[in-house]
């Protein structure tokens, strides 16, 4: 990923499995976008798996500006939440939260034999999931009279803008519209051309 102009996400939920020695590794991947509801999903991993003793995992959000937990939730220090984001990191990922839900069987892995585990089932899920890239964004609103819309609406598909929003009043129209970070700075010399029109810079992917 070229973390100046791109970023990479799950589309949806997958699961992975590891055993070993009797203990049953399951790993959840979650699209996810905040720490609220990173924490409903762990929730609701505790009341559906009542009989486990560790939910362990690791989350990552943002697009060029990282926020990253990890959790060993009791295990070794080091020993699940660490080989968990080292699979967000090795799948180049974002906006996600992978957790693992142990059962034990009996038998201690030791912290090598756990970091073992935490590892394969997360990527084992990983391997499952449908990953796609998307290009960081930059965010306009346009405001012009209504002779331009055919101009205007031709700039913006040659520069494959994502429409938001479009508003109408008695003079004109106003779009809110997202556009590659790559084709952001070519907009005001694009839109030179027309008069009595405004274009205003609102956001940009952090």
């Amino acid at each position: 990923m070229n973390a100046a102009s791109s970023y990479r996400i799950v589309k949806s939920i997958t699961e992975g499995l590891y055993r070993e020695k009797g203990s049953k590794f399951l790993a959840f991947v979650i699209p996810c976008d905040n720490a609220a509801d990173a924490k409903k999903h762990i929730d609701d991993f505790w009341k559906k798996h009542p009989g486990a003793v560790h939910v362990c995992y690791a989350w990552r959000f943002g697009k060029s500006k990282f926020e990253d937990r990890i959790s060993d939730d009791g295990e070794p220090s080091g020993s699940a939440g660490k080989p968990i984001f080292g699979q967000i990191i090795s799948f180049d990922l974002t906006n996600i939260l992978i957790a693992v839900v142990r059962y034990y069987g009996g038998t201690n892995l030791g912290v090598g034999g756990l970091m073992q585990a935490y590892k394969a089932a997360s990527k084992d899920a990983l391997d499952k999931a449908i990953i796609e890239e998307k290009e960081l964004c930059d965010y306009y609103k346009i405001t012009f009279n209504f002779d331009l819309t055919g101009d205007v609406m031709n700039l913006l598909q040659r520069r494959n803008a994502e429409i938001i929003s479009q508003e109408f009043s008695e003079t004109g129209s106003t779009l809110n519209f997202a556009v590659s970070q790559k084709l952001s700075a070519l907009l005001p010399k694009d839109f030179e051309p027309l008069h009595q029109l405004h274009l205003e810079k609102t956001g940009t992917d952090q």
